[in-house]
């Protein structure tokens, strides 16, 4: 049996710090687009995410993975957006197990008013409290982890 390779004081330090901001973070930017908008934090990312789209829509499938989600829990996102019609699904052609999610008038509307609070609130909460030398470090950092999760 192997031992455990414990953290060091400088690793412990460094993921301490990384479960505290990226609570806090997260906290903040859920707890204002819950209050001042009416959406969870991955409801606001399929705004984005279906924004971004040149037809303002994107496969199920496609959406899940890029929220790194399950399919059903993108479903269950989509149901609720669905609900105040932000968006709809739609069958894909030629693909009778396909479904799109479509991004509605509506949703794009809502998506523009919640958008310049919520890169606020990014900005007061991460960007602006970095250095340019450190946001590039913990671009880095965070990418490298992101790579080497992949599945």
């Amino acid at each position: 049996m192997t031992r455990p390779r414990w953290l060091d004081s400088e690793e412990k330090a460094a993921w301490n710090a990384f479960l505290e901001a990226s609570h806090r973070v997260e906290r903040r930017v859920e707890h204002h687009l819950r209050e001042q908008e009416g959406l969870s934090h991955p409801q606001y990312e399929i705004l984005v995410r279906l924004a971004d789209e040149p037809e303002w829509q994107l496969r199920m499938t496609e959406l899940a993975e890029s929220l790194l989600t399950s399919k059903s829990g993108a479903s269950y996102q989509i149901g609720k957006l669905e609900k105040a019609g932000l968006v709809y699904r739609s069958s894909c052609p030629g693909d009778d197990r396909g479904v799109f999610a479509v991004l509605t008038e509506e949703g794009m509307a809502k998506l523009r008013r919640v958008a310049p609070g919520h890169v606020e609130l990014v900005r007061s909460s991460l960007i602006d409290l970095l250095s340019r030398e450190q946001l590039a470090a913990l671009t880095d950092g965070l990418d490298t982890v992101a790579r080497g999760l992949e599945d």
